[in-house]
């Protein structure tokens, strides 16, 4: 059961049909498109900023062009090309970035001279361009054509489509959906997927499920006919303008991304809203209009003919909504495509089809999938305030690190005052407001972003340098805590985690969730507290999704609760090699290397409180990780910061943590390990226990790859060179040919060179130890290459003897 008939909902139902699942009904309140597809420009890029959003984008190329000839329903496809100009040097840089990364998986693309954009777009001004990139096999498409294409591809193969019928509810029996009612009664269904487009907030909301967006008011205008339009022009993008250009039918289709947008449909959106546009606002365009002017002046003699005003749904961090809600099970969701839907339809409702009708993504859709949302984002205001910024932010420059500038101050640690007296910037993970550098007095902490050193390089490095060399605290509260409890506790984890974890109470545990295909769905540590008791700690922004998959791997009929801690538990993590001494100042608890050693973890006095301390560590050094209630945290935070002035400390944020974690090696759940990575391909064998009672999930899959070989690897890189400044998803090349990507990369203040990780691999040959270290390696950073040396091993402390210390 399909809700919603725009193009991603027909998408959906024809990719279903391709699938063989025949036995589909969509239900369109109005008529199909009347939403927003309607009104969309219909341009059809191929570059986004992501390895797999673009393999579905260039997807979605690959189908419009042929659908015509398929359905015998014109679409109106045509692959004229893209022209990006960049009138900075900060976005020339981005886009040969974004260059270099499609170039790994064989996508067209042309970087440009100002003179060679000149010939490729004749009427544009080359005032400030330094140059741009061109993508010859991009295109656009009639929006309202491509979906009936769709629709007819759909219906021809047995999908029911039905028009003015208006949804009212989602069924739920049992924590499962069982259909929908609507207008003239119910259908019975075990799948419902919401494609409601700006109404799917609401929709979802029927069940209490999340799918944050919000509308905001999009605007373009066409001109009279203009001289000098050909109709084999490519679409113009001039994102330092905020503008995008689009030749139609002699006229110029010109629209807008402006940074500060305007939310629309505050307290609802009228359910008789369809083929409607919004008022005027001829202010509010103005600059844009200008800017858009000093790109092509032709436009200033130009007549307007149609000025448009209307609809798009944005999300709180500008990527689509695709997926499984977490909250019922069977209910999914296409939806909050952020002015990109005509785009991505075709990608998403292929992989969303595969996915509803294999049981699993068809590849890792992290950067999309709706459970890494949380439950508060469905907050009317919060998403009206982020709407603000978001619409703007698809042609904002993408800079590393950058920060979200509204809506902010959602969570907050119980430390955010202390930390903020310290010179603490803040940067956001799903809400919650963590430190990522400190400031020294008199620098505000503020970030200045660039594709080189950024201003805060040089502090990061001095908290880098003093957890290596002294020790460093460091707020870790947002970790996400779940409890396992019960007297089947150890045997129903010991079947969803690959390492042993039926240890002697006082154990830490370092382990991966798998699924049936042996992918990583979950990278954590389960501490066993006691016989019936475990602590299971992961990432904050994976909170939603791995207590899902926790929950949903628990047997119906087993003695065992699962409950999210994650509020009331406060962390602190004191690392580097003088930890052991602070720590032993403040309490009468032996922490010697022998009364507690490496992945030891117990309650011990700590200032007035008792703490669960966790030798174990994520920069490469010695260190306890600090459990306690969130109400003592702040009183041993201080207890540790005033005794720690005798040894050094230093306050350390997230970019500290980042860098040494690199060092060393460690890797990081959506970066280097993801659901189509094994623990073999990613060097995480030692954590996987192959001969313990009663198997694990995905055991079979690894023990096939074990026997076949690795066809891939996660190998580390160091740069020969110091600059320039890795950050992911630049190509690796081996003697000439490109053999995989970065999947992390930062600067390694210890080791002096930059530094990263990625998956290599050997055209579908094996993948051993002597075929990496007999190849020369490159990164490719902005179309150039740069020596780099590869290795199994971390660039520091291979052997460990730092953390066991």
């Amino acid at each position: 059961m399909i809700i919603g008939g725009g193009i991603v909902g027909v998408s959906l139902a024809y990719h279903l049909a391709r699938r063989g699942t025949t036995d589909v009904v969509l239900l369109e309140r109005k008529q199909l498109t009347c939403g927003t597809t309607w009104h969309a420009a219909g341009l059809v890029g191929q570059l986004r900023a992501t390895l797999n959003l673009t393999r579905l984008a260039k997807y979605t190329t690959e189908l419009y062009a042929g659908l015509e000839a398929e359905t015998g329903q014109a679409t109106g496809f045509r692959q004229t090309g893209s022209l990006a100009v960049a009138a900075s040097p900060g976005r020339l840089e981005e886009l040969k970035r974004g260059a270099s990364m499609a170039r790994s998986f064989g996508l067209e693309v042309n970087i440009l001279t100002p003179d060679e954009a000149l010939k490729v777009w004749p009427l544009i001004s080359l005032e400030d361009v330094v140059g741009a990139v061109y993508l010859p096999k991009d295109g656009r498409t009639n929006p309202i054509d491509t979906t009936q294409a769709l629709a007819r591809g759909a219906r021809s193969r047995g999908v029911r489509i039905i028009e003015n019928c208006r949804v009212t509810g989602i069924n739920v029996e049992g924590g499962r959906v069982t259909g929908v009612r609507h207008e003239q009664g119910e259908l019975r269904a075990p799948v419902v997927v919401n494609c409601g487009g700006m109404w799917a907030r609401d929709i979802a909301g029927w069940v209490d499920a999340t799918v944050p967006l919000h509308a905001a008011e999009h605007f373009y205008i066409v001109t009279e006919p203009m001289a000098g339009l050909s109709g084999n022009m490519p679409v113009l993008r001039d994102a330092d303008a905020c503008s995008y250009f689009k030749e139609d039918t002699g006229k110029l289709l010109v629209g807008w991304f402006e940074p500060r947008a305007k939310p629309w449909g505050m307290r609802g959106i009228p359910e008789s809203f369809t083929f409607e546009t919004l008022p005027e606002d001829l202010a509010h365009i103005e600059p844009l209009f200008a800017a858009a002017i000093r790109r092509v002046p032709a436009l200033e003699k130009a007549g307007v003919q149609v000025f448009f005003n209307g609809p798009e749904s944005f999300t709180p961090d500008d990527r689509y909504l695709l997926g499984p809600n977490p909250e019922v099970a069977g209910l999914y969701v296409a939806a909050g495509f952020n002015s990109i839907g005509i785009q991505s339809a075709g990608g998403a409702g292929k992989v969303l089809a595969d996915w509803i009708v294999d049981g699993h993504a068809p590849m890792d859709l992290w950067d999309v999938d709706v459970r890494r949302v949380a439950p508060f984002q469905r907050n009317r205001r919060y998403l009206h305030d982020r709407t603000v910024e978001t619409l703007g932010l698809l042609y904002a420059m993408h800079w590393p690190y950058r920060q979200a500038e509204t809506a902010r101050g959602v969570r907050r640690s119980a430390l955010h005052d202390r930390l903020k007296a310290h010179g603490a910037c803040f940067g956001e993970v799903l809400g919650y407001e963590r430190p990522y550098w400190f400031a020294p007095p008199g620098v505000p902490p503020e970030y200045r972003y660039s594709y080189g050193r950024q201003n805060w390089l040089e502090y990061s490095a001095a908290e880098h340098r003093g957890v290596r060399e002294r020790v460093g605290i460091f707020d870790q509260s947002s970790f996400a805590k779940f409890l396992v409890e019960g007297p089947d506790a150890a045997a129903v984890l010991n079947r969803i985690c690959a390492a042993q974890v039926d240890v002697p109470p006082g154990r830490i545990v370092y382990t991966q969730w798998l699924n049936e295909r042996g992918g990583i769905e979950a990278d954590l540590t389960v501490t066993r507290e006691s016989p019936e008791r475990y602590l299971v700690v992961t990432a904050c922004a994976t909170q939603g999704r791995d207590f899902a998959w926790l929950r949903r791997q628990l047997p119906p009929q087993a003695r065992v609760t699962a409950v999210d801690m994650s509020s009331a538990y406060a962390v602190l993590g004191v690392m580097g090699p003088a930890s052991r001494a602070l720590l032993q100042s403040l309490t009468d608890d032996d922490l010697s290397n022998a009364a507690f050693p490496f992945g030891a973890s117990r309650l011990i006095d700590m200032a007035y409180a008792r703490v669960r301390a966790s030798r174990i560590t994520y920069v490469g050094e010695l260190g306890f990780e600090l459990y306690m209630p969130t109400e003592f945290v702040q009183a041993v935070y201080d207890e540790i910061v005033r005794a720690g002035e005798a040894y050094g400390i230093v306050q350390a944020g997230y970019h500290a943590l980042n860098s040494l974690r690199i060092e060393k090696a460690y890797r990081h759940w959506g970066h280097d390990l993801g659901e189509e990575d094994t623990p073999l391909e990613a060097g995480l064998g030692f954590a996987v226990s192959f001969g313990k009672p009663g198997g694990f999930i995905g055991r079979e899959a690894l023990l096939r790859q074990r026997e076949a070989g690795l066809r891939r690897r996660l190998v580390n890189f160091r740069l020969e060179a110091d600059e320039p400044q890795l950050y992911h998803n630049e190509p690796i090349w081996r003697d000439g040919r490109i053999v995989g990507r970065l999947t992390s990369g930062m600067y390694g203040h210890t080791i002096g060179r930059p530094l990263g990780m990625g998956y290599v691999d050997n055209g579908g040959e094996i993948v051993t130890p002597e075929w990496i270290a007999d190849g020369r390696y490159e990164l490719e950073v902005a179309a150039t290459r740069i020596p780099a040396a590869a290795s199994l091993q971390p660039f520091y402390d291979p052997r460990s003897a730092r953390v066991r210390a």
